[in-house]
This record gives C-alpha cells, sequence and structure tokens, in this order.
C-alpha cells in the first residue's frame, strides 16, 4: 500500500508531502484545484514518460518520491531477479532535470523505466473511465475468470509446461531443418567418408613413408657410405677394430701395476664393446639396403593418395584427415540415425502435450464451475447499481491450441436490457455502465486475490442518489481487503472514508500552487456541506454532512 508521497517542483505544485493509510481514503476537491496533477505525480514516480513541462520551476529539478508497504505482496522474487535490494518499506523515487534528463530509483539503486512499469502493476491500479475499456480485453476477462477459479497455481504449472512444450518443438523443427540439409548432402559427404575410410591413415603415416622414400631416393649413396664405413672399422691392417683390440691388449697386461693403468683398460674396454656394436649393426644395415623398384612405387603412390586427400579437403596433415573423417562419419551417422533421434523427440513432446491437455482440462472444468458464480455476483452488485436488468453471457470454448493460459477461448457477452441482445461489452455498454462494470469487478477481484493499491479517479461520474451510497458501499466493501483511493464529487461517497483529504488551490509569491491536506473532522464536515450545497453552506447542508457522517 502507499505510506506515504512526497513532491517537489511539479506542475503547480511547489512542495508537498502527504501520508495515506489503509482502508478507504477520500480526495475531493473543486474542478481545476489539482487532483489530475496528483494522479500525474503519481503516474510520474510509478514510469510513466516525463518532459521539461512537469517543472514548476524550470531551472531547478522535479522530484517525486513514494514509500510503498510491500510485506504482504511476495515481491522478494521480482526484486531478486531485477538485482534490487529488497525492503518491507519501499522507496520509490523519480528525478526530472532541468537539463530533461530523467532518472529513477528503487530503495536507492538506479533502475530504467521497464522495470518501473513492471513494478508499477504490482502495486498501483490508477483507473480512471477511460480504462472500463479494459473490460472487453480478452486476457482481462479470463482474470477475473481464473480469480474465481483459484486457478492460479494450476496456470503457472501450466505456462511451465508451454514453455518446455515449445522449446521442445524449437528442437525438433532445428532437427528436421538440419535433417533436411543432411539429407541433401548425404551421398557427397557418404562419398568421402568412405573415401578416407578405405585408406585407412594412421596418424605418423606421412612422416615414415616420406623417410622411407628418401632412403630409397639415395639408395646408391647409402650403399657406398655403409660399406666404406665398415671397411674404416673391419680392415685387418688398418681397421679401427683392429687397432682397438691392440690398444686393449696393451693396456690389459699392465692395468694390474696401478689404479691409473686399469682405468685406462676399462675405458678401452669399453670402447671395443660400443664399436663392436656399431660393426654389427654396419654389417645388418649394409645387407638390407636393397634397392626394390616396386617399393619405392608404391610408396609414391601412397603419398600422392595422401596428397590428394588433403588438397581436396584443404588441410596440411594426416591428423587433420582423420579429424574431418571423424566430422564426416557423424554428418553420415546423423542421417542414418535421424529417424531415431526424431522419434525419441516428439515422444518427449508427446508426453508433455498428454500432461499439458491433463491441465488445461482441469483449468477449463474449474472455469466452467466459476462462472456462474461470477455471473450471479456481476448481476447481483450491478442491480444493487440502478442496472436491475443486467445479464451476462460467459462461455468457456475449448480450442486446440496451447494458448498462453490454457486451451480455452473465452465468449464475454453482456446485455444491459430487459429482453435485449447479447453483445460485446465495448459495443452494448454505454461508459456510465462500464464504469459501474468495472466497479463490480474490481470489487469481486479484491475478495478473491491480492490486488494493489487501487485509485479511482471519478469512476462515479453520472451517477446520483442511491446509486451513489451503493457505489460508497462496494468501495468500503473492498477497503477491507486493499487499501481504495478515490478522488469523488459525491457527498455520500466522499463521507464513506476512513480519511479524508482536500486538493486546493493557493498561492506562493504570487504564484498559484496546488496543495493537498488532511482534513480535521471539523474540515470534513464543511466539504462535504460545501459539495451538498455550494459555497455558501447552510445550516440544513451542514446538518446533512453530519448525518453522512454520522457525527
Amino acid at each position: 500500500m502507499l505510506t506515504n508521497l512526497s513532491i517537489q517542483n511539479y506542475a503547480l505544485i511547489d512542495q508537498l508531502t502527504i501520508d495515506f493509510t489503509e482502508g478507504l481514503s477520500i480526495i475531493t476537491g473543486e474542478t481545476g484545484a489539482g487532483k489530475s496533477i496528483l494522479l500525474g505525480a503519481l503516474g510520474l514516480v510509478l514510469g510513466n514518460r516525463a518532459d521539461l513541462s512537469s517543472l514548476k520551476e524550470d531551472d531547478k529539478k522535479c522530484v517525486v518520491e513514494a514509500l510503498f508497504a510491500v510485506k504482504n505482496y511476495q515481491l522478494q522474487t521480482f526484486f531478486e531477479a531485477n538485482d534490487l535490494d529488497y525492503e518491507d518499506k519501499t522507496i520509490i523515487r523519480r528525478e526530472i532535470l532541468p537539463s530533461g534528463k530523467s532518472r529513477a530509483f528503487i530503495n536507492d539503486t538506479p533502475v530504467n523505466l521497464s522495470v518501473l512499469n513492471l513494478l508499477k502493476v504490482k502495486l498501483m491500479d490508477i483507473h480512471s473511465q477511460h480504462q472500463t475499456m479494459e473490460l472487453s480485453d480478452a486476457d482481462f476477462q479470463f482474470s477475473v475468470v481464473d480469480a474465481l477459479a483459484k486457478n492460479e497455481k494450476r496456470i503457472a504449472s501450466y505456462k511451465r509446461g508451454v514453455k518446455k512444450y515449445n522449446l521442445l518443438q524449437r528442437d525438433l523443427k532445428k532437427l528436421l531443418a538440419s535433417q533436411e540439409t543432411a539429407n541433401q548432402q548425404y551421398e557427397y559427404n557418404l562419398h568421402l567418408f568412405k573415401e578416407l575410410e578405405e585408406t585407412k591413415l594412421t596418424v605418423d603415416e606421412q612422416e615414415l613413408l616420406e623417410e622411407k622414400l628418401d632412403k630409397l631416393n639415395n639408395i646408391e649413396d647409402i650403399k657406398l657410405n655403409l660399406s666404406e664405413a665398415l671397411q674404416t672399422v673391419i680392415s685387418e691392417e688398418v681397421g679401427a677394430q683392429s687397432l682397438l683390440n691392440s690398444l686393449e691388449n696393451n693396456l690389459q697386461k699392465i692395468s694390474s701395476f696401478s689404479k691409473e693403468y686399469e682405468d685406462l683398460y676399462k675405458r678401452a674396454s669399453s670402447i671395443k664393446i660400443e664399436l663392436d656394436d656399431i660393426v654389427s649393426e654396419l654389417e645388418d644395415a649394409n645387407e638390407s639396403v636393397d634397392f626394390n623398384p616396386n617399393e619405392l612405387e608404391q610408396i609414391n603412390d601412397r603419398l600422392q593418395l595422401i596428397y590428394n586427400l588433403q588438397k581436396k579437403h584443404q588441410v596440411a596433415s594426416v591428423k587433420e584427415l582423420l579429424s574431418v573423417y571423424e566430422t564426416l562419419a557423424e554428418k553420415v551417422g546423423q542421417v542414418e540415425n535421424a529417424s531415431e533421434i526424431i522419434a525419441s523427440k516428439q515422444k518427449e513432446i508427446d508426453d508433455v502435450a498428454v500432461k499439458l491437455d491433463d491441465v488445461a482440462l482441469m483449468i477449463t472444468k474449474a472455469r466452467e464451475k466459476a462462472i456462474p458464480k461470477l455471473t450471479k455476483q456481476l448481476e447481483f452488485l450491478l442491480a444493487e447499481l440502478g442496472m436491475p436488468n443486467s445479464r451476462f453471457s460467459i462461455e468457456v470454448i475449448p480450442t486446440e491450441k496451447y494458448l498462453p493460459n490454457g486451451k480455452d477461448d473465452l465468449n464475454f457477452l453482456f446485455s444491459a436490457n430487459k429482453g435485449g441482445s447479447f453483445g460485446e461489452l465495448k459495443k452494448v455498454a454505454s461508459g456510465g455502465e462500464l464504469s459501474r462494470i468495472m466497479l463490480s469487478v474490481k470489487k469481486i477481484l479484491s475478495e478473491n486475490k491480492k490486488l494493489p493499491t487501487i485509485i479511482f479517479d471519478e469512476i462515479d461520474t453520472g451517477v446520483s442518489g442511491e446509486v451513489s451510497n451503493k457505489i460508497a458501499k462496494i468501495m468500503q466493501e473492498m477497503s477491507n481487503y486493499m487499501q481504495v483511493i478515490t478522488i469523488t464529487h459525491l457527498p455520500q461517497i466522499a463521507s464513506k472514508g476512513a480519511m479524508h483529504y482536500k486538493v486546493y488551490k493557493g498561492e506562493l509569491k504570487g504564484v498559484t500552487t496546488s496543495n493537498l491536506k488532511l482534513l480535521t473532522e471539523q474540515e470534513r464536515i464543511v466539504e462535504i456541506a460545501e459539495m451538498l450545497s455550494g459555497k455558501d453552506v447552510s445550516e440544513s447542508a451542514l446538518t446533512h454532512a453530519k448525518e453522512l457522517l454520522n457525527i
């Protein structure tokens, strides 16, 4: 509920601070006194667009601040989702600078207007005559029916299901599109896949083949150098092996004479062992070197195949070719297994649809059960408000579509006259009738769901007498469930408020200003008497005012 409103430098208001309470509060004042300015300031702090014309003095900033008690509104999730500090007493502030720049804050955290507008609908409903057209909006009509049907949890569950259903449908659409694309490329991809599969490539194959090719291309040099190297080592006269044998024998003969000679002998023996090993490998290498034209041709053919594949797939290594092979395998497999994947996804969708249909049916049945009760209450309230022949025809029409709030369309028709035909509200109801219908709807809603603060802006225009008393009674009953603020010209309604405020014009330093004040009991008597008889208040008007106030 709104507990305090502070306004600085806005329109005709220089500075104003006013407290509000729960229950029914009344705002009265002469035409042009500034009631619309007050509503404008409230709209501004709750996210309406603003411009420099809002500034009373264009060289000073305009500040509008509202304090709301939000403990019972379950808004913690909203505050968390928008990265705001939650407070049971939340302060919303709007500033318009002389430069034209606008700033908004929630609990001192800067916010943009989109966040402010989202919060507005949870805090306040400013209702005037032109807003009665909302009655013809299907979403609003559903909200009324669903409030009586206690469908809130069912619809929340249904919406979660619809979200999942739509995501699955999107996935299926992507799968089908992907399959169509894959099918178009399947034959070509299969050819490329089989071509690579048949080559049976290994990661290091190219390097080994290129090394082997290099050996075969230089076979004569290799053979010559191996032979000469072997001869250098094993020659009986001057071969390294023969000389090393002599060295070893000489050192062995003196090794026992000192540690120094023994170490030299061991080192010579070690070299001899290594040289003998080299000789053995040289002999093996020399014997294995053999030119084979067929092998050379095979290696050239294999390497050429690899080079051709690398060029074809625009890669530079066998490792990259193997990566291409894996990708092709996936694409080919996707087509070959697509029917199974699509069938699995379709089953998921069908399973969700079954559950959705069950919840939607529960929503439909609850609506059908609530409609007679809603119709009866509306017709009763409208009869009280001077429309005794009002009739409603509300019909739930099941559909096969998954709509945002269920699988129903709603036929919401009205007849104001006895024997008259039913039609759409906006076509068959007058402005005054729509105002009374909206008041009745809000009364019913206030008893069935938690509503924000509601401000009625002269919704009682065009009524008088007993009907005005009934309107006052309905507003009083609504105020048992929520904060109600009404701007009125009718003394019968003004007398029923727990608190009574008056908007009036004054003068400050030669400049006209608008002000708002909470009336005392005596001031209230005079205000209502003036509403009854005009500025020249008679004794009978004062007496009548006291009677209305039960004083």
